[in-house]
């Protein structure tokens, strides 16, 4: 069901009616950080946001989605060493906003950068960590249905840094 449910939200992307709309980015991070609450408390994880997200043109629906697959996965793909630390900021440039979401997990190596942001790609078994394999490609389909990009970001040598940009 959890499958099926995944797909149903990948295949929707860019099809859901409506236009895109100016709203507050930090409201769709708090749906998300709420929807998460259970599991962000379990883990014992930190989430420290810097500074105020910016208003941007969006899909409230997708960009909760993309929050909590960026933030769910820093929860689950933690280090079991350390407390689970994730910190997300943003910067204006130009016309872009870029966003970052960066953890203390176990990491992605930098040959597999790619290959976490196909769909059904995945790096380790469900025995080690459940998942469907959507998550990371229904985050590029979001953010390039909103005119950005997305990938990681390698030179952090611990944990991942997932980086994405959007319109301003």
């Amino acid at each position: 069901q959890v499958l099926i449910n995944d797909l149903l939200a990948f295949s929707r992307v860019g099809r859901m009616g409506g236009d895109l709309v100016e709203m507050p980015l930090g409201e769709t991070l708090e749906r998300a950080l709420s929807d998460l609450e259970v599991p962000i408390e379990e883990a014992g994880a930190v989430v420290e946001i810097e500074g105020e997200l910016p208003r941007v043109l969006g899909d409230r629906t997708t960009l909760t989605m993309l929050w909590q697959n960026l933030l769910g996965n820093a929860v689950k793909f933690r280090h079991p060493e350390r407390t689970p630390h994730v910190r997300v900021t943003s910067v204006r440039e130009g016309g872009m906003w870029h966003f970052s979401v960066t953890d203390n997990g176990i990491g992605v190596p930098e040959e597999f950068g790619e290959k976490v942001f196909v769909i059904f790609q995945r790096l380790h078994s469900r025995e080690e960590y459940g998942g469907t394999g959507i998550g990371l490609a229904l985050c590029r389909k979001i953010v390039e249905h909103h005119g950005g990009q997305i990938g990681l970001d390698h030179s952090v040598t611990e944990g991942a840094r997932v980086r994405f940009t959007l319109p301003a």
